[in-house]
């Protein structure tokens, strides 16, 4: 039962963990969320919602009109009057042209990226909160709603149109524009749900890795409970992993009518939950070595062919060393009598250090995993020439023990 129950807990645990560094860690949510100010999908629905708040638009009906009557009573023929008129539309299109093209030319720029970070930065305590629906600041919660003041950037557009020489533009009023992240009407049930996560985040984790170790302890056969509890904890994840794809796709194709672009919702979904894939893929792939080395060192005919095969390449080294006065001296003799102790001293220390490494990877595991294969290499080469050293002094071929 504690084994399942570990099994089940993993991606909750991971879950947990991803909720209280979006939470809590600002640099960690800073992080997460600056992509998304280069991403070209956020910057088209950026520009789009900044130049509707920009709300310049001139009336070019009633402004060539205004002309052509002025033109008219200064001696403009009708006809030439009636052209002049016919040229609003035309009017209308050139300014919007020119707030979008201003609009673009901001968001495309590094000073967007400054304004959406530090916005964020500064909003960090709403995102605190937000889970729990109380958003403030630049980051706010209406029901089911998330969304990003986008006023900071719209106050930059203002200003770039009257620099250019729009001079109405310094008549627009200001504006409390937002732009919506994402919305979902099952929000209020996730954040009741991510809070109980967020106050036991940094004990659940450990929690869960005893009830794994206790299981294990308490099989009768543990070598086998190990392997079994972390494929089970991996299979684990890889369901978790495969979900997240479905509520991807599934979200995507429901997405609220105030959501404008889909192409922008991908690119926040994604963002916003790459850190936790990548730690459920790190437990996966970390699930698959622990039951890898836990086999390992089982009686089966593979494992043993495979360690067997193992020393006598260390003894052939050893002794191809020998022949040419090459030895361990009393290193060799003495890890040669301490080879367990030292094995699983190497294995302390390489779970320890993953344990204590912020933010493991896939690469993680695999640097370290390849690290405790050299010690473990450096330990057998070690052991072979303490061999080697008590056979020649017991007048034996130095054959492997």
């Amino acid at each position: 039962m504690l084994i399942v129950l570990t099994c089940i807990l993993v991606p909750v645990a991971l879950l947990a963990v991803w909720v209280e560094n979006i939470a809590l860690d600002t640099d960690r949510y800073v992080a997460t969320v600056a992509p998304l100010a280069t991403d070209p999908a956020v910057q088209d629905a950026a520009v789009h919602r900044i130049t509707e708040a920009v709300g310049t638009k001139v009336n070019g009906r009633q402004a060539v009109g205004d002309i052509a009557d002025w033109l008219q009573k200064q001696g403009l023929p009708p006809r030439a009057a009636d052209a002049v008129r016919g040229l609003g539309p035309q009017l209308d299109s050139a300014v919007n042209q020119a707030v979008t093209k201003v609009a673009t030319r901001v968001v495309d720029s590094d000073a967007f990226a400054t304004v959406w970070t530090t916005a964020n930065r500064a909003a960090h305590n709403a995102v605190v909160h937000a889970l729990t629906g109380e958003g403030r600041g630049a980051v706010g919660i209406n029901g089911g709603t998330v969304t990003l003041d986008v006023g900071t950037a719209v106050d930059k557009v203002k200003q770039e149109l009257v620099d250019a020489g729009l001079k109405p533009a310094d008549k627009i009023p200001q504006v409390d524009k937002q732009l919506v992240l994402f919305q979902s009407d099952q929000l209020g049930k996730f954040r009741k749900g991510a809070h109980l996560l967020d106050v036991i985040g940094n004990w659940f984790p450990v929690i869960v890795v005893l009830l794994g170790v206790a299981g294990v302890l308490l099989a009768h056969r543990r070598r086998r409970a190990l392997a079994r509890t972390a494929l089970g904890a991996a299979f684990a994840c890889l369901v978790v992993a495969v979900a997240l794809i479905v509520v991807r796709d599934y979200y995507l194709d429901h997405l609220p009518p105030q959501v404008q672009s889909k192409a922008a919702a991908s690119a926040v979904f994604d963002t916003l939950l790459r850190f936790l894939r990548v730690s459920l893929r790190t437990a996966i792939v970390l699930g698959v070595v622990i039951a890898l080395g836990a086999y390992l060192v089982g009686p089966g005919r593979l494992p043993v062919a495979v360690r067997g095969a193992s020393d006598r390449t260390a003894d052939s080294a050893a002794r191809w060393a020998d022949a040419r006065h090459v030895g361990t001296g009393r290193a060799g003799a003495w890890t040669l009598a301490h080879r367990r102790a030292l094995t699983l001293a190497a294995l302390l220390i390489v779970a320890l250090v993953f344990a204590l490494w912020n933010h493991p990877t896939v690469l993680t595991v695999v640097v370290l995993v390849l690290v405790l294969l050299a010690v473990l290499a450096v330990l057998a080469l070690l052991a072979a020439g303490g061999r080697v050293q008590l056979d020649a002094a017991r007048g034996k071929p130095a054959d492997r023990l």
